[in-house]
């Protein structure tokens, strides 16, 4: 069975949607559940491909998961029945490696095979390993990495790079390590702070949360609770662009906006504005989508950079809000080699965009997008920023391999019908051909 989407192209959006719980945090606040052997209900959980195959995971392990209605979901990791992660699974999901840390700071122990996710560039474990070492981990590896753990002490840690994940994994094993354990270079994101939120309301005293050096006092164990998964800032922005782009207006309800200050900033430079109501996100009709240029008339650049800059999964959607704009923008993406990559189909449509290198993209704008039959992504975001092309586009589009946004976006197809867009979701049983 394979699906697509079927998109009438060059509707204003208008009218009201509430995004869904953020992807990232609720993929490393599901492993977090393994540190205690009380249940934990998480509220605000989406539902995505990504999250399913984590569930999968924690059952495979033998933790129970149970779905409580409403986008609320029970862990409960008494015990569990093994300590290999499956390996199909983990090959699904990049965040499967963050079961290492809770599994050796609980468990002591993980068999994990090399963790799968988005085709946008080498992606590497070191940090990771480097940073469970430190707290006394052994790390084997010969197609798939065996982890032990006789009890985790605390250290000074010194991440290599601000890594996400790493940050993520290294605070989740340091909360129940003997002593005291210091990240610097820590990774910042919303997420790893929906995280060490939720593990101190666990029990954990972490301190330091939103800053890049975190300071973890090891506790001997861990109680369960209730807590929230905060909005997908991603998937806010997402709905922005998809407003700016066909010109329509639109309310963003239960936003969190409170992330949004640096994606406002370098929106700012693409013409894009928007308003904040309480917890509410309001963009304007009639955007002015003019390139604001640098001091000395100097061409912008839009760089992704560690939080709180701008964020590296939001470039493809702000490239394709800028094949609109009038003006020329220099996008940077230095992290990922492979993230422009389908910038070609963008050209295909119509858009005026000059390939530099893997990490540099000049758009000209704007332009008039037209509909091509069939385009596909090679992964989440730029999946997501192909269907706000077509959404503006002239014609009708058709964007096939569309499992890749399901990982990322729960139901946007029924949450873009709702702001008026025509867009249908088709399944076909026989594999595509042409």
């Amino acid at each position: 069975m394979w699906e697509q989407f079927v998109i009438e192209g060059n509707h204003k959006l208008h009218g009201e949607v509430t995004v869904s719980g953020n992807k990232n945090a609720a993929l490393k606040m599901l492993p977090a559940c393994l540190l205690t052997e009380e249940p934990v209900v998480l509220h605000n959980v989406p539902d995505i491909a990504d999250v399913r195959v984590t569930f999968d995971l924690l059952r495979n392990l033998g933790a129970e998961v149970e779905f409580l209605g409403d986008h609320r979901v029970r862990v409960h990791a008494s015990d569990i029945s093994t300590f290999a992660l499956d390996r199909e699974l983990s090959q699904k999901t990049r965040a499967s490696i963050v079961f290492a840390g809770p599994m050796l700071a609980r468990f002591g122990q993980l068999e994990l095979p090399p963790p799968g996710g988005d085709v946008i560039g080498r992606r590497r474990l070191d940090t990771h390993v480097l940073a469970l070492r430190k707290l006394g981990a052994t790390i084997d590896f010969n197609d798939t990495f065996q982890m032990q753990a006789d009890g985790l002490r605390g250290a000074d840690i010194l991440l290599d790079e601000a890594s996400v994940t790493a940050t993520e994994n290294t605070v989740m094993a340091a909360t129940l390590a003997q002593g005291t354990t210091i990240i610097r270079n820590a990774a910042s994101e919303p997420h790893v702070q929906n995280l060490c939120h939720m593990l101190n309301g666990m029990g954990a005293q972490i301190s330091g949360i939103g800053t890049n050096c975190l300071t973890v006092e090891g506790v001997e164990w861990l109680r369960g609770g209730e807590f929230r998964v905060e909005a997908d800032y991603l998937e806010v922005v997402s709905f922005i662009g998809a407003a700016v782009v066909t010109g329509g207006e639109i309310r963003i309800r239960e936003a969190d906006p409170h992330y949004l200050d640096m994606a406002a900033l370098v929106f700012h430079k693409l013409g894009v504005t928007w308003d904040v109501d309480g917890n509410d996100i309001l963009v304007p009709r009639g955007q002015p989508l003019v390139i604001e240029r640098d001091l000395g008339n100097q061409i912008p650049e839009i760089k992704a950079q560690p939080w709180p800059a701008f964020p590296s999964d939001l470039m493809s959607i702000a490239l394709t809000v800028a094949t609109q704009s009038a003006g020329a923008v220099l996008f940077h993406e230095w992290m990922y080699n492979s993230r422009f990559f389908f910038t070609d189909k963008l050209s295909s449509m119509g858009a005026r965009i000059f390939l530099c290198d893997p990490h540099r993209a000049v758009v000209h704008g704007p332009t008039v997008l037209h509909s091509v039959p069939n385009i596909s992504s090679p992964d989440i975001r730029a999946g997501m920023s192909l269907l706000l092309a077509a959404l503006c586009a002239r014609g009708t589009t058709t964007i096939r391999n569309i499992g890749q946004i399901d990982r990322g976006y729960e139901r946007v197809e029924e949450k873009l019908r709702g702001l008026g867009a025509q867009i249908w979701r088709e399944t076909f049983e026989d594999n595509p051909t042409g």
